[in-house]
């Protein structure tokens, strides 16, 4: 292993792979009921089996973002004008069609997904993210479970 710090060769995700760690973060956020497909047959709705959730994310590719090549440094240049500490790298524009519980903040349960979508992408993937589009398709009503239903 290289003890310089300097980039031995590079890394690519496929833009699959990002939909998937973004479709699974989803399904962890409170609120979020699932993943639906934007293409809207007849007008329904319906939501995605966990094997299918990149189906309800859009991961498209933008070249250009100025960020910080490796947050160890917190993104400080070196004065070393060679040195490889920030670059133009691609960033990624996320739109996600999610289908959120009925009787939450849509809003708010937009926002955090948005946010949780974001960290992972960022800190899993090392991937920077320009922008994250929350897309609510529906909302549908969780059946509760009955208190005393073996009574």
């Amino acid at each position: 292993m290289p003890t310089d710090g300097k980039t031995q060769g590079s890394i690519h995700i496929a833009n699959e792979v990002l939909a998937d760690l973004a479709g699974y973060a989803a399904l962890e956020s409170y609120g979020v009921v699932g993943m639906a497909s934007p293409s809207l047959r007849d007008g329904l709705v319906q939501l995605l089996p966990a094997r299918k959730l990149r189906r309800g994310v859009h991961i498209t590719t933008v070249d250009g973002t100025h960020s910080p090549s490796s947050d160890t440094d917190g993104g400080v240049e070196s004065p070393d004008p060679a040195s490889d500490v920030t670059s133009l790298r691609p960033a990624v524009e996320v739109d996600l069609y999610v289908v959120i519980e009925y009787g939450t903040q849509l809003a708010e349960v937009s926002r955090n997904l948005a946010d949780r979508v974001r960290y992972v992408l960022t800190s899993q993937a090392e991937v920077a993210v320009a922008r994250v589009d929350v897309h609510v398709l529906d909302i549908k009503v969780r059946p509760r479970e009955r208190a005393g239903a073996g009574a």
